[in-house]
C-alpha cells in the first residue's frame, strides 16, 4: 500500500508541474509573442515582458524577434540596360511589425526569408534592368582619376554621366520592396548592394585588357629606359675620348717641354766641353747597339775606336 501511494504521489506532482509549465509563459524584451488554440491565434499580441498565462495543453506561445533581422540575398546574374551582364550581391535588414498579421501570412522566419527573396530579389532584378551599369557603379559625377600613364581611351566603357547612381538605385529597390510587404507585418528597414562584378567571361576580357595595356606601358618604359641607357653609354664614351684626347696632348706637351729642356742641357754641356759630349753620345749609342751576341766590327779611322785607344 505505502509503494502504491508513493506512486499516486509522484503521478499527481508529474501532472501539477506540467499543468503549471503549460500555464506559463516567459516573454523578454527581445520577442513578442501571439498565443494559439488549437493553432488559430487567440486575442492581441504580447509585446511587454513579463510572466504570462495561458491555458495548458490547449494553447500555445508563439515567439517572434523584436529585433533587426539579416536577410543575405544570393549572387545572381543580371542584364543591365545597356546589355552588360554582371553579378549583384545583396544584403537587407527587415523587423517584424505586426506578429499577428506575420503569423497568419508567413508563419515564421524561414517562410519570410524565402517571401523576401522573391521580393528583393525581383525588385533588384527589374531596377537592375532599368538602367545602365554606369548607374549601379557610380554614385556622382566626380571626374575620373587618370593618371599620366594610363591613356583616356582605357576608361572609355565607363565613361558617361548619371542621373540617380548606385545610392538612389538602392533607395528604389527599397521603396518598391516595401511597397510589397505592407501586408505581411514586417518592414524592410535598409537594402544594400553589398558586391557588383562582371560575370567570368566579361571579368576576364576585362583583366586581359588591363593586362595588355599595362605591358605596352612597360614596354614603353623599357624602351624608353633603352634610349636613356644608349645616351648615357654615348655621353660616357665622348667624355672618355675627350679625357684622354686632352690627356695625350698634356702628356705630348710634357714630353716636348722634357725633350726641349734636354736638348737645352745637351747643347750647354756639348758648349762646355764638346769633346766629353761627343764621348758620351757615342756611349749611348753603343750601349743601344750591342746586344746579346752582337759583333762590332771597327775601322781605325772610327770614333769609337779612337775613344777606346784614348782610354788606355
Amino acid at each position: 500500500m505505502k509503494q502504491i501511494a508513493l506512486i499516486v504521489i509522484f503521478i499527481v506532482a508529474v501532472v501539477v508541474v506540467a499543468f503549471l509549465g503549460g500555464t506559463f509563459y516567459v516573454v523578454n524584451e527581445t520577442q513578442q509573442v501571439i498565443i494559439t488554440q488549437f493553432g488559430q491565434p487567440q486575442g492581441e499580441p504580447v509585446t511587454t515582458p513579463g510572466l504570462r498565462l495561458k491555458m495548458p495543453f490547449v494553447q500555445k506561445a508563439n515567439y517572434f524577434e523584436r529585433r533587426f533581422l539579416e536577410w543575405d540575398g544570393e549572387p545572381n546574374q543580371l542584364p543591365t540596360k545597356d546589355k552588360r551582364f554582371i553579378f549583384v550581391d545583396t544584403y537587407a535588414r527587415w523587423r517584424i511589425t505586426d506578429p499577428l498579421k506575420f503569423f497568419q501570412r508567413l508563419r515564421d522566419e524561414r517562410g519570410a526569408q524565402s517571401r523576401l527573396d522573391d521580393i528583393l530579389d525581383g525588385e533588384t532584378r527589374n531596377t537592375i534592368a532599368s538602367h545602365n551599369l554606369i548607374e549601379v557603379v557610380r554614385s556622382s559625377n566626380r571626374e575620373f582619376a587618370i593618371t599620366d600613364d594610363l591613356p583616356e581611351e582605357a576608361t572609355d566603357d565607363s565613361r558617361g554621366t548619371i542621373d540617380l547612381g548606385r545610392k538612389e538605385l538602392e533607395n528604389e529597390v527599397l521603396a518598391n520592396a516595401s511597397g510589397r510587404t505592407t501586408d505581411l507585418g514586417i518592414e524592410i528597414l535598409d537594402f544594400r548592394f553589398k558586391r557588383i562584378n562582371y560575370v567570368e567571361e566579361v571579368r576576364q576580357r576585362v583583366y586581359d585588357r588591363m593586362i595588355s595595356e599595362r605591358q605596352r606601358i612597360a614596354t614603353e618604359f623599357r624602351s624608353e629606359g633603352k634610349g636613356e641607357s644608349a645616351r648615357i653609354n654615348g655621353e660616357k664614351d665622348r667624355e672618355l675620348k675627350r679625357i684622354t684626347s686632352e690627356a695625350y696632348r698634356t702628356a705630348q706637351e710634357i714630353h716636348g717641354r722634357a725633350d726641349a729642356e734636354a736638348a737645352d742641357i745637351y747643347a750647354r754641356a756639348y758648349n762646355r766641353d764638346p769633346e766629353f759630349y761627343r764621348f758620351l753620345k757615342t756611349m749611348e749609342v753603343l750601349e743601344t747597339s750591342l746586344k746579346g751576341e752582337t759583333v762590332l766590327v771597327l775601322g781605325t779611322d772610327g770614333e769609337f775606336l779612337r775613344f777606346l785607344e784614348k782610354s788606355r
